[in-house]
């Protein structure tokens, strides 16, 4: 069944109850709500159960390596600016082997929509310990409890310079609907995390638990989105998750930085050389 808003080909194949349903329904609202063409969309996956996404989508869509979404959607929207690039990574996709990549693209502040379904566990390998697994949360590979302490993305974003951070909650499609569509309108990198049960590898972070540990930025008397202090401190509750937008700034983009014309794919641009240009740099080597 095809619908014409939301890109919808074909019924998911994920665990009935998966948080990627609730991330998927969002990423359709929002490609109703911005009116997006196909065309005009890219969708860059990596490992994981994330990575069937853009199978349901009638857009463009790369499913790259393990840990590698960052560095393909990076180059797609270099080459040709004028793309809605979105990129979606799993916990263990982004924070593990492909940690080095989104520090480095979010402190360019390249213009993509980078979202991190945090599960909490490798779901695809059938139930590893994950960068944001709990400390002694026992898995299949961490049997007496895990002696590692999570990663916590968006603090982390937040040190590394990010110039949009914001987290949802897959039981809450629409406020999380919200999050990505006022990420995909940031100029600059911005990073939706989404806390995703995984109701077959992860039966302790559920959708019950979830809700009685989050709490919606909104909520925070005198919050603002602005003060980096705040956004800290919200981030700093102990047994606590802050929800919401986190933070936003404004900064030039990478692709403002260094494309001539950002309006326009670089295939398109004349290739010309300043002849008079290069003879004076030519001559500083003779």
């Amino acid at each position: 069944m095809k619908e014409k808003r939301g890109f919808h080909l074909t019924a998911p194949t994920w665990c009935k109850g998966c948080g990627l349903f609730g991330v998927f329904e969002a990423l359709k609202t929002v490609a109703a709500s911005l009116d997006f063409e196909p065309e005009d969309l890219v969708i860059v996956t990596g490992i994981g159960c994330h990575g069937r996404i853009n199978n349901y989508f009638r857009a463009y869509g790369f499913h790259g390596l393990h840990g590698r979404a960052m560095p393909v959607a990076t180059g797609i929207k270099l080459v040709n600016p004028r793309l809605q690039v979105l990129a979606v990574s799993g916990d263990g996709d982004a924070y593990s082997i492909g940690l080095g990549h989104f520090l480095h693209a979010l402190r360019k502040n390249v213009g993509l929509t980078y979202i991190v379904v945090d599960n909490r566990i490798f779901a695809l390998t059938q139930g590893q310990a994950s960068p944001t697994t709990d400390f002694g949360a026992v898995t299949i590979s961490t049997p007496f409890g895990s002696r590692d302490f999570p990663i916590d993305g968006p603090a982390l974003a937040l040190g590394a310079g990010a110039t949009f951070i914001a987290r949802g909650f897959s039981g809450e499609v629409t406020h999380l609907a919200s999050l990505i569509e006022r990420g995909m309108k940031h100029d600059g990198f911005a990073l939706i995390e989404v806390l995703s049960p995984c109701i077959t590898h992860n039966k302790v972070n559920s959708y019950d638990w979830y809700r009685k540990h989050i709490v919606h930025v909104e909520s925070i008397s005198d919050y603002s989105p602005r003060d980096k202090a705040g956004a800290w401190e919200a981030l700093s509750h102990p047994g606590k998750i802050a929800v919401g937008l986190i933070y936003e700034e404004g900064k030039p983009s990478f692709e403002d930085l260094v494309l001539p014309d950002r309006r326009k794919p670089i295939a398109s641009l004349d290739p010309g050389v300043d002849r008079t240009r290069l003879r004076r740099i030519m001559e500083g080597f003779r």
